[in-house]
């Protein structure tokens, strides 16, 4: 008796933990489905295709790993897929899709093998840092472009945008109630920070028109990746930097969740789990899921195992039906996610040991040329080129790996190539 009492007491605890998470990521639902909207899926697809990766992700996370782990489409992830994969390329989105599962094909081979071990090890932390705090500023670049907030400029690139338009004014109030619940730590801050955009966007007449529900005829729930470019030296330039982000930011991810949860034996089954996912979501039509970093907040409410994946998975199949309301979100409240995001993000710039420049010269590249370019792999491709040259350039050449001088050389390669018209 005492053992079925202790088991409800688990469940009732678990399931809060996946309710805190869920209302902690769900957000994703509109910010995920209107970066795919610049790739060419229809916003209310994109929220489809959000909404099933979510929940397959977590539901794989809970029956394979057993660990309170939430899965959703990475920030930063998505804005790689939607402007640097299929804009940036001249991928078409089926063609970005098959992209995003030969990455995670890539990724699974890592998961299930010793390479995973060895690439962690090879590549230097500096390089995964800067793509981090680059992706940070990429995301904020879009935020603030999205918000109104930065305009084309008439003898500049961007300048600020006009101070008294509704879409600035709404994007600063949301941006504003955002960082003020973000660092108060309320529960659910970006939920309630969209939520607050949106009424905000009635009243000052920036709100998106009602949606529809979504037809069970006319919406299609697996897409067909296109795989014709596949022979194509431009797909595998989209599919390397991809893979690259998976790989490391998820063992940076799960690593760290795992570590606060004091289960560190579940990293391997937790992190094949997430490749699995991965390659799920080019079929459901969005950019690969990632543990999210708001799987902390799961186990900070006491989820210990699957039970909340499982929570979360079972939430994000309900909200299907309330995607009417959530096309309603105007992207005014979004872009104040985005920035927050973003803000995060650049956090990681402490990591990177700047006093050495053989480390931090190369770093800097790659921060600055990501969202300069509007480009993450190009960004990517700068850093990586420069950090074997620094180096052989002052005598460290025993401090490069074979993968680092790899993947250099077909940076390199490929942009000798774009600039043979190739």
């Amino acid at each position: 008796m005492l053992n079925q009492h202790n088991n409800n007491l688990s469940w009732k605890k678990e399931f809060m933990a996946g309710l805190i998470g869920y209302f902690t990521t769900v957000y994703i639902v509109a910010v995920n489905s209107q970066i795919l909207e610049s790739a060419g899926l229809p916003l209310e697809s994109g929220m489809v295709a959000t909404i099933l990766a979510s929940a397959v992700g977590c539901l794989i996370m809970a029956m394979y790993a057993n660990a309170p782990m939430v899965l959703i489409p990475g920030m930063g992830v998505n804005a790689l897929f939607a402007y640097s994969i299929v804009e940036g390329t001249g991928l078409d989105f089926s063609q970005g899709l098959a992209v995003v599962i030969v990455a995670g094909l890539l990724f699974i081979v890592t998961a299930f093998t010793r390479l995973g071990d060895w690439l962690k090890v090879a590549i230097p932390d500096s390089l995964k840092h800067a793509i981090t705090v680059g992706l940070g500023l990429f995301l904020t670049l879009i935020g603030l472009e999205k918000g109104g907030l930065v305009v084309r400029g008439e003898h500049s690139l961007i300048t600020l945008g006009n101070p008294s338009s509704a879409i600035v004014i709404t994007s600063l109030l949301t941006l504003f109630i955002g960082i003020f619940l973000f660092t108060r730590n309320v529960p659910g801050n970006f939920l309630v920070t969209m939520i607050a955009g949106t009424i905000i966007a009635a009243f000052t007449g920036v709100l998106n028109d009602r949606g529809n529900m979504i037809s069970l005829e006319e919406q299609s729930w697996v897409f067909m990746p296109d795989f014709s470019a596949i022979t194509s030296f431009g797909f595998w330039m989209a599919v390397f930097p991809l893979a690259i982000v998976l790989i490391f930011e998820n063992m940076g991810l799960i690593h760290g969740q795992l570590n606060m949860l004091e289960q560190e034996n579940k990293f391997k089954r937790s992190y094949q789990a997430t490749a699995f996912a991965s390659i799920m979501s080019g079929f459901f039509g969005t950019s690969p899921t990632v543990s999210s970093a708001e799987s902390a907040a799961v186990i900070a409410s006491g989820g210990k195992s699957g039970r909340a994946a499982l929570t979360m998975g079972v939430l994000f199949l309900g909200t299907l039906l309330f995607i009417p309301w959530i096309s309603m979100v105007p992207s005014t409240a979004i872009a104040p996610i985005l920035i927050i995001v973003g803000a995060l993000m650049v956090q990681n710039i402490k990591e990177i040991p700047l006093h050495d420049l053989t480390e931090a010269m190369p770093a800097f590249l790659i921060i600055v040329m990501i969202p300069f370019t509007y480009s993450i792999a190009d960004g990517m491709a700068f850093g990586f080129i420069a950090y074997p040259i620094v180096k052989f350039a002052i005598g460290k050449q025993r401090e490069l790996s074979t993968p680092v001088v790899l993947i250099a050389m077909v940076f390199l390669i490929e942009f000798i190539m774009r600039s043979l018209g190739h």
